[in-house]
């Protein structure tokens, strides 16, 4: 059995004495969609600051001046990846049928979704409640149209044109994007009419919850056992076993988004029962992410000791921990413990350097020309047998 994932052209180290390609015409041929995880880890860092449970001078000043960067960086990355179609079709179609990259097509969605939550959440401070829900109704329309087609389309592709060697937690990336369509729509549900518009909305998202969840809990023992039976990922693919917090968190947030806005809008009984599943279900799933988050950072550790350098998936740092910090939020306000207070103001303070670290060396490498270069060419992957001693 091959040992290594197949190698991520798009998902890159920085490597001294690299010759750059960085001509105009051709510095975004190289862009892939996995980019957008820039601005979902910047976005996030907005939303889930604003929600701390501490009163902390200038934290939602500087809360919403980080949402608008995250903004700023996703038109810019939407202009550069029109480009990337329009001038490398060839280039975009290889990376759709590339399986290490394809699934980053998921990162498109939740990008979109991820600044208009945040527009309502935060960004209405500088842009006003009216203009921050009508983009987040924007964002959230188009990120939920994309995440439900790259949740379907993305699999078809795996299974009819993919020639695949084993599990990579990149492969959560397209089924986790309808989570984070069921965690923000509840966002929207106030601003629409009362009735029938409040209500398809929240049963949409929570149709959008169970699709999703049931995916992931299809994907997450094929990625277990990957680790099992393949031994430990490659150095540069190591922070990518954090992206299996994703759903973890995002699905303990959006329980406890349903509880928040569910009285008035559906009838009693659902609206105690969202109540009383926010904390049934989110307590024991934060505990397994909890758990993940230990087992990853041993591994990140230990290949951080064998020499792992910068890459662009350090930024699966950002968002999944994100996510748990706006889970750990939400129990914190549906059980008064002090315990998920601390654990959120304790993972938002990982989240925040884990974006200062990843933030500082992709504008590094954006600056030198590196990270938009072609790709060095991966190398060759050992292949071992079936008995280990590690």
């Amino acid at each position: 059995m091959a040992s290594l994932a197949p190698p991520l052209p798009a998902v890159r180290a920085t490597t001294p004495g690299a010759r750059p390609d960085a001509s105009p015409a051709r510095s975004v041929r190289h862009l892939g969609p996995n980019w957008y995880a820039a601005v979902m880890g910047t976005a996030i860092v907005a939303s889930a600051g604003a929600g701390l449970p501490v009163d902390l001078p200038g934290l939602r000043t500087a809360c919403a001046a980080v949402w608008a960067l995250s903004l700023a960086m996703l038109l810019a990355l939407v202009a550069a990846r029109t480009a990337h179609w329009v001038r490398h079709r060839d280039q975009a179609r290889a990376h759709l049928l590339d399986p290490a990259v394809a699934p980053f097509y998921g990162c498109l969605s939740m990008a979109l979704l991820a600044v208009g939550g945040g527009a309502v959440i935060v960004g209405r401070d500088w842009i006003g409640l009216p203009a921050a829900v009508a983009l987040d109704a924007v964002l959230f329309t188009v990120g939920t149209v994309v995440g439900l087609a790259a949740a379907v389309g993305i699999p078809y592709l795996m299974v009819v044109h993919h020639r695949i060697e084993g599990a990579s937690p990149v492969w959560l990336l397209p089924v986790v994007a309808p989570m984070v369509s069921a965690a923000l729509g509840p966002l929207l549900v106030p601003h629409l009419p009362a009735g029938q518009a409040q209500e398809t909305l929240l049963l949409a998202c929570w149709g959008m919850f169970g699709l999703s969840l049931l995916a992931t809990l299809v994907m997450l023992p094929l990625v277990f056992g990957r680790l099992v039976t393949g031994g430990p990922l490659p150095l540069a693919l190591t922070p990518t076993l954090f992206l299996v917090l994703g759903p973890l968190g995002q699905s303990t947030t959006a329980a406890n988004k349903f509880a928040d806005v569910a009285p008035g809008v559906l009838p009693a009984p659902y609206a105690h029962g969202f109540a009383s599943f926010a904390v049934l279900y989110g307590v024991p799933v934060m505990g397994f992410a909890l758990l993940w988050l230990a087992l990853a950072g041993a591994l990140v550790l230990r290949a951080r000791r064998r020499g792992m350098g910068f890459a662009m998936t350090f930024w699966a740092f950002t968002f999944p921990v994100g996510t748990c910090v706006t889970g750990a939020e939400g129990l914190a306000q549906h059980t008064g413990l002090a315990a998920f207070r601390w654990l959120a103001i304790g993972l938002y303070v990982f989240l925040v350097a884990a974006w200062l670290v990843a933030g500082t060396h992709t504008v590094r490498g954006l600056l030198s020309g590196a990270l938009p270069a072609a790709p060095a060419p991966a190398p060759a992957a050992p292949r071992r047998g079936t008995g280990r001693t590690r």
